[in-house]
């Protein structure tokens, strides 16, 4: 098995011939994909490709970046739109401090919202954090407390002390391919180190297309060379890797099994 646990099938870039897309990942041995929403608009479509694609799930959620633009998506709203059998995660949602597209205090407001639906639903919370690792942490540790929840950092490249305490917290960590980049170090030394039974792989797609593919759109088949590095970073023979990436995401992503 191997699972591509986050991308934007319906982004510009690939949802214009989405069904190569889909046939060139299957080609490169993929057997799953998540494909995750950003604003409300997007959640009717995104579940009508997992509704027609049996190997495609869909997330709803607000990014951060939205989050000025959808106030009234609160936990219900959320909550509400989860059912549907082939959603089986909340977000993405998160902080991001980088652009600041959004108020930062209507970011935490959003965010604190969706923890509230992952933790009614059982869902994973899908979570997005760039030069906000503080706040993440704060926020995560006392959402928590309230109640426990399913959760993980998507397209990790934060800081190796941010993932121990991820980890503590009960979350897995997905690495997209940004691990294959040269200047990645300090991330591949992370990587290295992660557990094996909490980390996933994705491709972030349209996005962050690993070496060799750098500079054309992402696309779910490259998570098969995001997996062949991180399998030679780590020592350990591919296969063994991508089955348990695979069997990584489905324990989290429980719905998925269904």
């Amino acid at each position: 098995m191997l699972i591509d646990s986050h991308c934007h099938l319906n982004y510009k870039g690939l949802v214009e011939d989405q069904a190569a897309v889909l046939a060139r990942a299957r080609a490169r041995g993929v057997t799953g994909m998540l494909n995750i929403s950003t604003r409300e608009r997007e959640w009717l479509e995104i579940i009508a490709t997992a509704e027609r694609e049996p190997d495609v799930w869909a997330s709803v959620g607000i990014h951060p970046h939205e989050a000025d633009e959808h106030p009234d998506v609160d936990a219900a709203k959320l909550i509400a739109a989860a059912a549907h059998p082939k959603v089986v995660g909340i977000g993405e949602t998160g902080l991001d401090y980088f652009y600041d597209h959004s108020d930062r205090a209507q970011q935490r407001r959003s965010f604190r919202a969706h923890i509230a639906a992952a933790r009614e639903t059982g869902l994973p919370l899908i979570v997005h954090t760039r030069e906000a690792e503080a706040d993440t942490a704060e926020i995560i540790a006392d959402e928590m407390g309230k109640g426990a929840f399913p959760a993980l950092i998507h397209c990790f490249t934060a800081s190796h002390g941010f993932a121990q305490e991820m980890l503590k917290l009960g979350l897995y960590i997905s690495i997209a391919g940004i691990v294959t980049f040269k200047n990645a170090r300090k991330l591949q030394e992370t990587v290295a180190t992660l557990p094996g039974d909490r980390m996933l792989i994705e491709t972030d797609a349209p996005f962050l297309a690993p070496v060799p593919h750098r500079g054309k759109p992402g696309e779910p088949a490259f998570v098969a060379d995001t997996a062949a590095f991180i399998a030679n970073l780590r020592g350990e023979e591919l296969d063994e890797l991508t089955e348990r990436t695979a069997n990584n995401f489905l324990t989290l992503f429980s719905k998925a099994r269904a």
